[in-house]
C-alpha cells in the first residue's frame, strides 16, 4: 500500500461497542450498520485500491438526526466520515478504523422549487442527474454534470465542487451553489447563503464549497436551475496528431468562441469508448475533439461554421456534425461511459489535474512520455475546454509493482500541472490521493494558513481527518 493512512486510536476500537449503543437511539434501527459484512459495502470508494472498514455506519434521514449523531461523536471524540454515494476518485470517502462513516444516501427529497426564481431546495442525498430530472417538464435543468451523474449526490460534488462536460460555460459547482445547510462538528446546524445570488459577509459559502467533509456536513443545498437551450449540436474533429487536438482547443477559446463543452479523447480512448458506445468515431484518428455548441438553429450553425474554420488550420481528418437526435445521444454516451467502458479493458487510475489551456498540446505529450517511461498505457479523456485533465493510467492490479508503477506516474503527472502553471485538481479534489503532493503547489506558510481555517470548524480534527493535509506537519489547533 503506497498511500499511508494515521494510526487508527485503539482506544477508541476498544469502545466500538460503547459507541454503537450511543448512537442506537438516535437513528431508526435500519439506518444503524454494525455487521462485518454490511460494513464492507463502506470500506472504499472509487478510488477502490484502498480500503479501510468503519468503526460503524450510520445513515440518518433527516438533518437533526445527522446533528443529533455529530454531536455524539464530538462529545466522545469519536472522527466521522461523510459519505455520499462514494464515487470519489481521490479517495475522499475511504473510512478509518476508528471513525464512523455518516451517509446523507437516504436524504433525496427535492424540498422546494423556484422556477420564478430559477431555484431549487434539495436533501444532499440526491443524485446529480435526479435534479435535473425533477425539473425538466418545465425546460429546466441544473448544469453541473460529472461522468458519474447518475450516481453521485449533490453533497459529493459539494464537498469536491464537481464540474463535468458542459462547466466550460456553466461553471462548476460553486458557480451554481447558492446556499447550504450545514451540521457543524459538534452538532450546530447553520444556514449559510440563501435562495439568492449573493450573500452579506465574508463569503463562507466558497469556504464550504470544496471542502472535502472537513469544515461540515452538508444536508440540505439551494442551487441555481437555469432554462434549457432551445437546443444543442455536438460536433466530432479527429486529428492526425494530439498536438493538433490540442492547439485546435487552445485557438478556439482565444478566439472568443464559448461552446457548451469541449471534450478531448486520444486514440486509445477513441477505440475503448467506440467498442463499447458504437459512437461513429474517427478511430484512424490520433486525437478527437467533441464541440458541442447550443441555441437556435441560426445560432448553432453560424457557431459551428466558426469552430469549423479554425478547426481546418490544425490538419483535421474528418469533421462531423450531429444531424439529429440520436447521433447526438451517441457522441456523449460514448464519452459519458469513457470510465466505465476503460474498466472493462484493464484496472486504471483517473488522474485530476488542470492545466491553462495553451499548455494543451505540451503537457499532452509529456503524458505520454511519462506514461511510456513507466512502461503503462495512457488513455487520455477529459475537458479540454478548460484544462481540466484526466488522463487514464492503465494497469493490471494482478502484476506486483504496477499499481505503485502507477501512482507514480499519476505523481508526474500532477506535479507537471503545477510545473506549467495549473493546480494538482480540478473537480476530484486531494482526498488521500494527493494528499502528500500539496507541499508541491503550496508553500509550507500557505499550508498552515490552510490548517488554521479549517481549525477554526474542527480543532480536534474529527471529520474526515485522514485527508487532504499531508499527515507530517499538520497544525492544531
Amino acid at each position: 500500500m503506497s498511500i499511508a493512512f494515521p494510526v487508527p486510536d485503539a482506544a477508541i476500537i476498544a469502545r466500538r461497542a460503547e459507541i454503537i449503543e450511543g448512537l442506537r437511539p438516535l437513528v431508526a434501527p435500519e439506518a444503524l450498520v454494525t455487521t462485518e459484512d454490511e460494513r464492507r459495502v463502506f470500506e472504499t470508494d472509487g478510488l477502490t485500491a484502498y480500503r479501510k472498514l468503519p468503526l460503524a455506519v450510520v445513515l440518518p434521514s433527516t438533518t437533526q438526526e445527522v446533528s443529533a449523531v455529530m454531536a455524539y461523536c464530538h462529545a466522545n471524540g469519536v472522527p466521522v466520515v461523510a459519505r455520499g454515494a462514494g464515487t470519489s476518485l481521490a479517495g475522499g470517502a475511504i473510512a478509518q478504523e476508528d471513525a464512523v462513516i455518516i451517509g446523507v444516501g437516504k436524504m433525496t427529497r427535492m424540498v422546494d422549487v423556484d422556477f420564478a426564481n430559477r431555484t431549487a431546495r434539495v436533501e444532499a442525498g440526491i443524485t446529480n442527474l435526479a435534479i435535473s430530472g425533477a425539473v425538466s417538464h418545465e425546460g429546466f435543468f441544473y448544469a453541473p454534470d460529472p461522468s458519474s451523474q447518475l450516481a453521485c449526490t449533490i453533497a459529493g460534488n459539494i464537498a469536491m465542487n464537481s464540474g463535468g462536460a458542459h462547466c466550460l460555460k456553466y461553471g462548476v459547482t460553486t458557480n451554481n451553489l447558492l446556499g447550504v445547510t450545514l451540521v457543524t462538528n459538534d452538532g450546530t446546524v447553520v444556514e449559510i447563503g440563501g435562495d439568492h445570488l449573493d450573500s452579506g459577509g465574508y463569503d463562507l459559502l466558497g469556504l464550504i464549497c470544496g471542502s472535502e467533509g472537513q469544515l461540515g456536513i452538508v444536508t440540505e443545498a439551494t442551487v441555481r436551475i437555469l432554462r434549457a437551450a432551445e437546443g444543442a449540436r455536438p460536433a466530432l474533429v479527429g486529428f492526425s496528431s494530439v498536438e493538433d487536438a490540442g492547439a485546435c482547443t487552445a485557438a478556439i477559446i482565444a478566439a472568443g468562441i464559448i461552446p457548451v463543452a469541449i471534450e478531448y479523447m486520444d486514440k486509445e480512448a477513441i477505440l475503448i469508448t467506440d467498442d463499447f458506445a458504437n459512437a461513429g468515431y474517427p478511430r484512424d484518428a490520433a486525437a478527437m475533439l467533441i464541440i458541442e455548441v447550443e441555441g437556435s438553429d441560426e445560432e448553432c450553425e453560424d457557431m459551428l461554421a466558426r469552430i469549423e474554420a479554425i478547426a481546418r488550420d490544425f490538419n483535421p481528418t474528418s469533421i462531423r456534425v450531429s444531424k439529429s437526435e440520436a447521433e447526438s445521444a451517441a457522441i456523449w454516451k460514448g464519452r459519458k461511459s469513457a470510465f466505465g467502458a476503460t474498466g472493462r479493458i484493464s484496472d486504471y487510475i483517473c488522474m485530476d489535474g488542470t492545466i491553462p489551456t495553451g499548455q494543451l498540446a505540451t503537457v499532452l505529450e509529456r503524458i505520454g512520455a511519462i506514461c511510456a517511461g513507466h512502461s503503462l498505457r495512457v488513455a487520455n479523456v477529459f475537458h479540454a475546454g478548460d484544462g481540466n485533465l484526466h488522463p487514464l493510467i492503465l494497469f493490471d492490479i494482478n502484476t506486483p509493482g504496477e499499481l505503485q508503477k502507477a501512482e507514480a506516474a499519476g505523481d508526474e503527472i500532477l506535479k507537471l500541472c503545477v510545473e506549467v502553471g495549473g493546480c494538482l485538481t480540478g473537480e476530484h479534489g486531494v482526498g488521500i490521493e494527493k494528499r502528500e503532493l500539496m507541499t508541491f503547489q503550496y508553500t509550507r506558510e500557505d499550508l498552515e494558513q490552510q490548517m488554521r481555517v479549517r481549525n477554526v470548524f474542527d480543532p480536534a480534527w474529527l471529520m474526515n481527518p485522514a485527508k487532504v493535509f499531508p499527515l507530517e506537519g499538520r497544525v492544531t489547533a
